[in-house]
């Protein structure tokens, strides 16, 4: 069965979100942003900002990577924190449930407690992963209410509900996220002995998420929810058979269900429309640039 025969061949099921009233617009980029837990992307958003002449405060365990264009805070958000923050108009909120513990809440709590005032601003960057175990219709737009079927998806509502009540945040939920470094699939398909072949992946490139962050925290009218996804879904085995032909080597054979397609789809037309074009719109577009990076680093 193809893809889009598989999208419409599942229930249906249309939710509505329910919006919270229009966040009140920054004149202009924030001139000071907190970005707490600044890692890979949390940099790439700091860097966009610092040249676009705002100042960055990192918050993070271990600062001793982050740029020096930053100020850089060493910060164990599990913990209550000591020292006042400074007063910041937009909160990036880049936390993996490992730097809290999975307890968002209470990390969420002690970062408004540490700061003199709300920003203007505030946007969480989630996870599709709220969807894990979704039965509903295919594509997942942003009306669709996830419904936390899973104890990891109930896990990132929570989060996307403290988020929300604790900052009025914009919620942002990324698919699987891929970039410089972020080469672990060209591992597998240089390593793995079988793949699952049928899953359907879905991808955004560090670079547009970024610029996804960026537009977030400057444009008059934000979304409430965003989901970033580039142009073209598409089965593992589709993806992982174009990186084995540019690193010219055998492909991982599937895992013996025949290549059933399965998992989630989602639709990134309201990103697209938002930053008007995406650098990188397809997995060939990035993983040629990833895996020509690969090999000369090899």
């Amino acid at each position: 069965m193809s893809l889009e025969a598989e999208r419409k061949a599942r229930p249906a099921s249309i939710r509505v979100w329910h919006s919270r009233s229009v966040i009140t617009p920054p004149a202009d980029a924030p001139g000071t942003t907190i970005i707490a837990g600044c890692g890979k992307l949390g940099t790439a958003l700091g860097e966009r900002l610092v040249a676009a002449g705002g100042r960055v405060v990192a918050l993070r365990r271990d600062v001793s990577s982050l740029p020096n264009a930053f100020t850089s805070i060493s910060v164990d958000l599990t913990a209550p924190i000591d020292e006042p923050l400074t007063a910041a108009d937009a909160l990036v909120i880049t936390l993996t449930p490992s730097a809290v513990d999975g307890d968002y809440s209470s990390a969420l709590a002690g970062l408004a407690a540490a700061l003199p005032t709300p920003p203007g601003r505030t946007v969480f960057v989630s996870t599709t992963g709220v969807f894990d175990g979704w039965s509903g219709r295919q594509p997942i737009t942003e009306d669709d209410i996830p419904t936390g079927e899973t104890e990891r998806s109930q896990m990132l509502l929570d989060a996307e509900t403290a988020a929300v009540e604790q900052f009025d945040a914009i919620i942002l939920r990324p698919v699987g996220i891929y970039g410089p470094g972020r080469d672990f699939l060209i591992r597998q398909t240089l390593s793995a002995p079988t793949i699952d072949a049928g899953r359907i992946t879905n991808r955004i490139h560090e670079s547009d998420l970024a610029r996804a962050l960026e537009t977030l925290l400057t444009m008059a009218e934000p979304p409430r929810v965003l989901h970033a996804v580039d142009e073209e879904p598409v089965a593992l085995r589709e993806v992982v058979d174009h990186i084995a032909s540019l690193l010219g080597v055998t492909a991982p054979s599937g895992d013996g269900d025949g290549g059933r397609l399965h998992g989630n789809v989602f639709d990134g037309a309201a990103l697209h429309a938002l930053l008007g074009h995406l650098d990188y719109p397809d997995y060939r577009a990035g993983y040629d640039e990833l895996v020509a990076d690969y090999q000369r680093g090899a």
